[in-house]
Order: C-alpha cells, then sequence, then structure tokens
C-alpha cells in the first residue's frame, strides 16, 4: 500500500509509502489520494491531517513517476486522465476543511513539492531539499500549483524556482518562505494547532483560502460565521477558560 491515513487521536497521518522509488507519485497514488481526504474529511473526530514520509528520514517525494509518464507519453487519454487526477487531489488538499502540515524530511520535488505547496503549514528537517523541475524536462507546472508557489513565495522567488528547476536546501526555503519552520520533529507545531478551537482553525481557513483566491472585502456569509461564533460552545469554553485561567478543552 503506497499511500495510507493511519489515525492518532486527533491527528491523522497520511503516510507516502513507496520508498524503492523515493515516493514518487504513480497514476495510481494520485488517483488513490482523493478517497483518503475524503476519509479524513468525514472524521469528526480530527483536528489536522499530517502528510509525511512513512520512513523516517525518507523523501518527502521525489514528484511525478518521470518513468510512468514516458511510456505513456503518446497515449493521449492516459496523459488527460493523470492530469486530472493531479488537478482534483491538489484542489481537495488545499481545501480540506481542517488544518494540513507537510512534514519533511528529504527530497520534497516537482509533483512531491506541490503536495506540500497545498497543505496550510510546512514543516522540514535540515536535510530537506525542494525543487520543481519540469523545465528540465520540457514540461509545464500546473496552474494551480504555480498560484500556491506564487502565493506563498512570492513573484520573482517563484519564477526563480520555476526558472532554474534547481533545488534549494531547507535553510534557504525558511529564508523565502517556501517552509513555515524548521524541526526535527513536527510534536510541538500539532500540539499547539490541537490546543487551539477546531471551530476557529477550520474557519480562519476557509477565510484564509477567500482571501488568496481574490475575495478583497467581507460579505454577508464572512459576516455570518464571524458574528456566530460569539454563539458557538467554544467561545464559552475559551473565554471561560481565559478567565478562570486554566487550559481551554475544546470538544467542537
Amino acid at each position: 500500500m503506497t499511500l495510507r491515513l493511519e489515525i492518532e487521536g486527533a491527528t491523522g497521518h497520511l503516510l507516502i509509502d513507496r520508498l524503492d522509488q523515493r515516493n514518487a507519485f504513480n497514476m495510481d497514488m494520485w488517483s488513490a489520494m482523493p478517497s483518503l481526504l475524503d476519509e479524513v474529511e468525514a472524521n469528526s473526530d480530527l483536528r489536522l491531517l499530517v502528510i509525511r514520509s512513512a520512513q523516517a528520514g525518507a523523501s518527502f517525494c521525489a514528484g511525478a513517476d518521470i518513468k510512468e509518464m514516458l511510456a505513456q507519453k503518446d497515449d493521449a487519454q492516459w496523459r488527460q486522465a493523470n492530469q486530472a487526477a493531479i488537478n482534483l487531489v491538489q484542489h481537495k488538499l488545499a481545501r480540506l476543511n481542517l488544518p494540513t502540515l507537510a512534514f519533511v524530511e528529504g527530497d520534497c520535488i516537482g509533483g512531491g513539492c506541490g503536495i506540500a505547496l497545498a497543505c496550510d503549514l510546512r514543516v522540514a528537517t535540515s536535510a530537506a531539499r525542494f525543487g520543481i523541475t519540469p523545465a528540465k524536462l520540457g514540461l509545464v507546472y500546473p496552474f494551480h500549483d504555480v498560484k500556491l508557489l506564487t502565493d506563498l513565495v512570492g513573484p520573482g522567488q517563484a519564477k526563480r524556482i520555476l526558472f532554474t528547476g534547481g533545488l534549494i536546501d531547507a535553510d534557504e526555503a525558511l529564508r523565502i518562505g517556501l517552509v513555515e519552520m524548521l524541526r526535527d520533529e513536527p510534536d510541538a507545531i500539532i500540539a499547539e494547532m490541537l490546543a487551539v478551537s477546531p471551530h476557529s482553525n477550520r474557519e480562519n481557513k476557509r477565510f484564509v483560502r477567500r482571501a488568496l483566491d481574490g475575495q478583497m472585502a467581507e460579505d454577508t456569509e464572512t459576516l455570518r460565521i464571524f458574528a456566530q461564533s460569539f454563539e458557538g460552545a467554544d467561545f464559552l469554553e475559551g473565554s471561560t477558560a481565559f478567565v478562570e485561567k486554566r487550559r481551554p478543552n475544546f470538544s467542537d
């Protein structure tokens, strides 16, 4: 099983397990991932999804399976299906109904970098390397993923990464904003994210996505969501805990 979902309390771990191919994604993996993301969304106990290699220290994902793509290059129907599968994964992952975190310990290249870009946060070890290499193959990176990259690092750095196809190390990735933090393990940030209101995290994620997708001002829906948060159980618990000087215990 090259992809699998493991549940640990309120955290889902989506593990990439194709180690003999440096966790490169083939068509079967792109096709399998949406149902795993649906399973995550359907589990109301989950507050966070972490995507990582099944083996500690291994490559996060070396990208799409180039040998498979080369073998299928003359099959237009396969190419169309492969493009649709990749686009579906990226769109669903970027808009999942709970926060997502990519933990990168080794190489994170091409389509693998796209998966990390579609997550809300990226935590990397010092051994991580990042690159987007389609230009070295005469290919074009998907527009959706180019937008995710540009939103994250800005147009200048996005062009540098795309135009050169080169690899950057973890320190450089942190400097330009491609990753949010360098850690040997993501446990601390996971604990911090699980300690706050899951309702707040879900809605704040949706608000950020609205802004990235071009919304510039409040509308009736955002005003409603803000106002109704004062009526929720999480606000009652959070504000009561603040007054009582204790940690909140959110049950949403």
